[in-house]
């Protein structure tokens, strides 16, 4: 019998879990759970399960995360929902796993991050602890420092983000066509663009304050990113030629929730 415990930090919602499935049956569990008529995306780290924390009760694994009496192992234990990304550990951050709708499973490792040599603008969509969609004249490390300094009237200890696609409009927001991005209001996603190209003098817009729906995998340019004042990860995003032929199983997955949501339009 496998009696193994792993750590999980979910952000949909921000939660702290303890679970004796491994990360890809982990992932089907909680995109589809164990009634197969919920399903949804789920975004999660592995933690190491050896960190020691003050403010997680971290001693009542041992006594809550065990197998069922018929033997089966214990799916989630849940030890915290509330300000969990700022009190874990930068050092115990291990693999990022995006999960499909229906429960397919895609690890990210961290990587090294090549800084953009020309200016550009930026679409970021923060993932925790809040989900705002945000416009930026900033690259990602920059975006990080800004965001987690103190002194800004809004500011967080941590932050996970994705860097999302702007084709064109990165460079031209006035006049490059919008047509192949599925944004919802690209329009006021061209203003804002156009703000920041102008000269707006904050670095950053938000496009929209709450983000809700499923995300497009597809629309992440390069990959996600952990961090706060003092330290920086990177999870690289496949490229596309790798989805299609290394990892299509999951691709196709994430590109079918797209489709689906195109044909009830």
């Amino acid at each position: 019998m496998n009696t193994k415990t792993y750590l999980y930090f979910s952000m949909t919602p921000e939660s702290l879990i303890a679970s004796m499935l491994p990360p890809e049956e982990f992932g089907h569990y909680l995109a589809v759970g164990t009634n197969k008529r919920t399903r949804g995306q789920a975004l999660f780290f592995e933690i190491d399960p050896e960190f020691e924390s003050d403010y997680f009760d971290l001693e009542s694994i041992k006594r809550r995360c065990v197998p069922h009496v018929d033997g089966k192992p214990k799916r989630s234990v849940y030890l915290s929902t509330y300000r969990v990304l700022e009190n874990i550990p930068m050092s115990n951050f291990r693999s990022l796993f995006l999960v499909t709708f229906d429960g397919n499973t895609l690890e990210l490792k961290s990587g090294d991050y090549v800084d953009d040599i020309i200016p550009t603008l930026h679409l970021y969509q923060e993932v925790s602890p809040v989900p705002p969609r945000v416009a930026s004249k900033l690259a990602p490390r920059q975006f990080m420092s800004y965001v987690t300094q103190k002194s800004n009237p809004v500011s967080f200890p941590k932050i996970v983000f994705t860097e999302l696609l702007l084709d064109g409009m990165a460079d031209n927001p006035s006049t490059a066509p919008s047509g192949n991005l599925p944004y919802s209001n690209k329009d006021h996603l061209r203003d804002c663009l156009i703000g920041l190209h102008m000269g707006y003098e904050k670095p950053n817009k938000t496009v929209e304050r709450f983000f809700q729906g499923d995300f497009l995998f597809r629309t992440v340019k390069n990959g996600f990113f952990v961090g706060d004042q003092d330290n920086f990860i990177y999870y690289p995003f496949p490229s596309v030629a790798d989805l299609q032929k290394v990892y299509y199983p999951w691709w196709r997955s994430a590109l079918n929730l797209e489709f689906s949501e195109k044909k009830n339009l």
